[in-house]
């Protein structure tokens, strides 16, 4: 993924009275920042029937990518096996960062190796029973922020 920022602009929020201009719009270093630092994530998937399915999850913001461990039977891994579309949220909805993004399962050793160190240092967690589950990369599409503690005018959505 490139190193460059994604394209800012205005989010489309009919009836919220936004500018129509960019001015003001939120750096993507404010949302990079909340997702690393982020404990907990929502991770929104869809069941095969349509339905969405939400959880909490523990993982990890890397370059511009959300990283998360699950169980191969887990609904989550289920559901991302059918369809790679997904939403993640970071913990703080005062400070909200909604990735919509494509998961794709992460085989790559050195990649699943970072994950690991990187994962039970953050979590302080030993994750060895559970190095063969799958890791699942997002990839973001469109990226939201709102910080309800600024004017909703600065609300940004980032394009990738």
């Amino acid at each position: 993924m490139s190193k460059r920022a994604p394209k800012a602009s205005r989010p489309l929020m009919r009836g919220y009275g936004l500018p129509e201009n960019n001015q003001g719009l939120l750096p993507w270093k404010w949302a990079d920042q909340r997702l690393a630092k982020s404990h907990n994530y929502w991770i929104t998937t869809v069941r095969p029937d349509g339905r969405p399915h939400t959880m909490v999850v523990w993982g990890l913001w890397l370059a511009s990518v959300f990283y998360f461990s699950t169980g191969r039977e887990s609904q989550k891994s289920r559901n991302l096996k059918a369809n790679p579309n997904c939403v993640v949220c970071n913990e703080l909805a005062h400070e909200a960062v909604i990735v919509e993004g494509i998961a794709r399962a992460v085989s790559e050793a050195a990649m699943r190796k970072r994950f690991f160190r990187l994962y039970e240092r953050k979590y302080n967690f030993d994750m060895s029973p559970y190095k063969k589950e799958p890791i699942w990369a997002v990839r973001p599409v469109k990226v939201f922020g709102l910080d309800e503690k600024l004017t909703l005018n600065r609300a940004t959505r980032w394009a990738f």
